[in-house]
């Protein structure tokens, strides 16, 4: 048995919480996973995890081994990595998550850009406006639009983006221009729902930042979505730049409330915890950062 495939399977499956799952990052049969923790323990002579139909549990041990593990794998990578940077090539696979629509206007030509520069890094892209568990998930980079990071997230902030508020000359000329965010109350707002949080969108007014309620009969998880249905005088939306941009620039759009400024959204590349940083994920952070940077 390779002790560090052994460990590196078995951080796999605590971390995630699950054979299955691991199985499937892995591509392989979930016996091959389970099969790999026996041998391990066996290996040990001692129980690491108690497994049930529904829940998998570390023991006192296996939660010990794992955090001694972390640091050796941790290790381990740290020493490859650095003789790939003193060979300035770097080498492996990158699985990356990426928001929809800012993934595939933005950033897909300078991924594809560095595929093109990067032969020996295989690049597997996730495209959700779904918030992933990047342990759960094997994530190794995930880019991420947000006013408010997580506790313990590990990031990188590459940009910023705009928040506006967007209406069609088809429905202010039918229901009038709103001269106050307290006048949204009134109207027809179509809601992003990919958060938790409330119907509620933010302005600065008079120097304080103030969320005014909102309602409206249409919700949507993308942006795109909401701003093609404005941009048929269904209501109102407030929205980042990088996806109103191309409406503003046909006229299909405008933009209301300019004198109330929403706070802006952060572009962060977000690690998974706990790991140690591979040069492969470094390279490709600083050409995205470069990327946006120069298209800023």
């Amino acid at each position: 048995m390779d002790k560090l495939d052994a460990m590196q399977i078995f951080v796999r499956v605590a971390e995630a919480g699950s054979f299955t799952a691991v199985a499937d990052q892995l591509q392989v049969a979930r016996s091959a996973v389970t099969r790999q923790i026996a041998a391990l323990e066996k290996h040990l002579r001692v129980k690491l995890m108690t497994r049930s139909t529904r829940s998998l549990t570390l023991t006192p041990a296996g939660a010990a081994y794992l955090e001694k593990c972390r640091v050796i794998l941790n290790m381990v990578d740290a020493a490859e990595s650095s003789l790939d940077e003193e060979k300035a090539v770097p080498r492996g696979r990158i699985r990356l998550g990426l928001p929809l629509t800012f993934g595939l206007q933005r950033l897909l030509p300078a991924l594809l850009d560095f595929a093109k520069a990067q032969p020996h890094i295989d690049l597997q892209m996730d495209f959700s406006d779904q918030r992933a568990n990047l342990i759960e998930e094997g994530i190794d980079l995930s880019i991420r639009i947000t006013a408010d990071l997580q506790p313990g997230d590990i990031v990188r902030t590459l940009g910023h983006c705009r928040l506006l508020t967007l209406a069609s000359p088809s429905y202010l000329s039918e229901h009038g221009s709103l001269r106050h965010p307290d006048e949204l109350q009134h109207h027809e707002c179509l809601v992003y729902s990919g958060t938790n949080k409330g119907a509620t969108w933010p302005y600065r007014v008079e120097g304080q930042l103030q969320a005014f309620p909102v309602r409206g009969r249409i919700q949507a998880n993308n942006g795109l979505a909401l701003v093609q249905a404005t941009a048929q005088g269904m209501g109102l939306t407030l929205q980042p730049d990088f996806i109103a941009e191309q409406f503003l620039q046909r006229g299909e759009v405008v933009e209301i409330l300019q004198a109330f400024e929403s706070p802006p959204l952060g572009i962060y590349a977000v690690l998974p915890s706990n790991r140690y940083i591979p040069h492969r994920v470094n390279v490709l952070i600083e050409h995205l950062a470069g990327f946006l940077g120069k298209s800023a």
